[in-house]
């Protein structure tokens, strides 16, 4: 015990990591935390003061193509999984997939006016079952193709007049609605396609990279030439699914934002060739344990409203407060010290032992794919 406490930052260095991911989803977890807390102006090129808003909406999906990427390395990375090891990790999705869910209520019912992403995790995780046997290519045509099509469903799905209704909020807030798995499962193919690759290979980084940069560029180009951003809600059919607004789900939102984080996910990975990624080690650290994460600036954040304002509902009331740094900087600090003394994030810990248990009661001594797709997918699965 005294061994596994003892100070060591080499526990984010291992040969079975990569440091890129962890940077990655640290970067989301930040972003996520920013779009949370700090109140933001739309975006705007020739004004630097709202560049901050750059994180609306593409942090999410970021997480959400991390997650197919880990996903991905979990199930076999470059070679996907067959026969029984296939089977196993369905099982573990579909374990993992309640556990998030059930978390996800939890934190819905505190009352902080935040759109929590885990119950939509959980559907991505269950739709992901059938799809872990497949390759680079089949993930990756999939998930492009998906996201030509389904910004034109999404904008039918989003007209429906049963949402507006109390079994239809109910039901969207049970599924994670402001993430609609119709369109967010593409998110999680390309992820998958991509976790297929050799992710460390800097070929495979510096083609992500164009190949991202690309994507973001027609995607907002052709967003700017059709619904500019300075436009008001969408809210017929055709500006819903040409929307560039965040969390809109039009065409050139999600072939921007997708774009985005293919080029944010390779960038990390550049970046952690250098000797910077020692610099960065507290994000890397962060980026370890995303789930912690992500669940600690919510309890805070509810703890915080309800002893300074009565309640947790008021989001203007709480920013007031300037909430921003103080969480932000504990949250860092928090995984920071905890990866350094013990490692593993104590929730990515918790789910693992509990999935691991249910495992082995389901399948009689079956052990879970190595790595866990919530808290970042860095090791592989098989080496």
């Amino acid at each position: 015990m005294a061994d596994r406490m003892r100070i060591d930052p080499r526990r984010l260095s291992g040969p079975k990591r990569l440091a890129g991911v962890d940077l990655a989803r640290g970067l989301a977890v930040l972003g996520m935390i920013a779009a949370h807390l700090l109140p933001l102006q739309p975006f705007d090129w020739a004004a630097p003061a709202t560049w901050g808003a750059v994180v609306e909406g593409r942090s999410s999906i970021l997480f959400a193509v991390l997650a197919g990427v880990s996903i991905a390395i979990v199930s076999g990375g470059t070679r996907p999984v067959t026969g029984v090891a296939r089977s196993r990790a369905r099982r573990w999705l579909a374990i993992r997939a309640g556990m998030l869910w059930l978390l996800g209520m939890l934190l819905v019912a505190t009352g902080v006016p935040v759109y929590v992403i885990l119950p939509a995790y959980a559907v991505l995780f269950l739709l992901a079952m059938p799809l872990v046997g497949l390759g680079a290519g089949a993930l990756l045509v999939l998930g492009g193709a998906g996201l030509l099509v389904m910004p034109w469903v999404q904008a039918a799905l989003e007209s429906l007049p049963s949402w507006d209704t109390r079994a239809g909020e109910a039901i969207a807030v049970a599924i994670g609605w402001a993430y609609p798995f119709p369109l967010w499962i593409c998110f999680l193919l390309v992820g998958m396609g991509i976790g297929r690759l050799e992710l460390r290979a800097a070929s495979v980084q510096w083609t992500l990279l164009g190949a991202g940069v690309g994507t973001a560029m027609i995607g907002y180009g052709l967003g700017g030439l059709v619904a500019p951003t300075g436009e008001p809600v969408p809210t017929t059919y055709l500006e819903l699914a040409l929307s560039v607004q965040p969390h809109s789900g039009g065409l050139p939102e999600a072939l921007g934002s997708a774009g985005f984080a293919v080029a944010v996910v390779a960038l990390s990975l550049l970046v952690c060739r250098t000797p910077v990624r020692s610099i960065l080690w507290p994000l890397r650290a962060t980026g370890s344990m995303p789930l912690t994460a992500y669940t600690a600036q919510i309890v805070v954040w509810a703890v915080w409203a309800l002893l300074a304002l009565g309640g947790t509902a008021d989001l203007y009331g709480f920013r007031m407060l300037d909430p921003f740094w103080p969480i932000t900087l504990g949250v860092v600090a928090g995984c920071t010290l905890w990866a350094l003394w013990i490692g593993r994030g104590p929730l990515e810990t918790l789910l693992d032992t509990v999935t691991r248990v249910m495992l082995r009661r389901a399948a009689g001594a079956v052990t879970a794919p190595a790595g866990d797709p919530v808290r970042d997918g860095t090791r592989r699965a098989g080496r």
